[in-house]
């Protein structure tokens, strides 16, 4: 397959902007499940990417929308991220956190304690952690450029462990990719989100994973 037979670009950015139009989460999860490039700013590192995977459980309650593996030369970094309402309400007109806000990072927090609680979970649903890195997209970019959103966000990005990021990260991996299609070809061998049945038999026959599992 071609770069240029890997995405169908022109469905994506009209799916895309229909998801941003109708503030929809489910139009933005559905697309995002079909275009893996799509979380291309999202990833620290943009060569030799592992697979998405998408509704991860764990806890029997809780789940992440996607995951994948950061395969760094110091450990294993799982990454998790929540995907919310792209024009999700940030604040309030006094300025202060809006409970959909809220109550999106506390979900994200949920998954900190249970881990923390359940230190054998991360073995059994990833295989070997190091340590995760947790991701919340949320809201309109515009609203995160007022003052008020970015002193926070800045704030909140610096002192604690999950990392905010507007719904615009996805709009700029396909601007990107318009522009530089080559720069994605790392994404090409998985082009699509993989079913959370797929990532035990992932990390089982992953060998970069086989001697942190001895050791974590």
């Amino acid at each position: 397959m071609t770069m240029e037979e890997a995405w169908d670009i022109n469905k994506v950015e009209k799916d895309l902007q229909t998801a941003f139009d109708d503030n929809s989460e489910t139009k933005l999860l559905a697309l995002l499940k079909d275009n893996s490039f799509l979380f291309y700013e999202l990833f620290s590192r943009k060569m030799g990417v592992q697979p998405v995977f998408r509704e991860v459980s764990f806890g029997g309650k809780l789940k992440c929308d996607f995951a994948w593996l950061n395969d760094n030369s110091d450990g294993p970094e799982w990454v998790l991220v929540e995907v919310e309402k792209p024009k999700m309400r940030l604040f309030n007109k006094d300025v202060t956190v809006s409970s959909e806000l809220n109550k999106a990072i506390e979900q994200v927090k949920s998954w900190q304690r249970y881990f923390a609680e359940n230190p054998l979970e991360k073995k059994r649903v990833f295989g070997a952690v190091a340590r995760f890195k947790y991701i919340l997209v949320c809201g309109d970019t515009n609203e995160w450029k007022e003052e008020y959103a970015a002193k926070w966000r800045a704030h909140e990005n610096s002192t604690n462990s999950i990392e905010i990021k507007s719904s615009d990260v996805f709009n700029r991996a396909l601007n990107h990719y318009k522009e530089k299609p080559t720069d994605f070809w790392s994404f090409e061998e998985n082009t699509i989100t993989l079913p959370t049945s797929k990532l035990e038999k992932y990390w089982q026959k992953y060998e970069y994973l086989d001697n942190w599992r001895k050791i974590l």
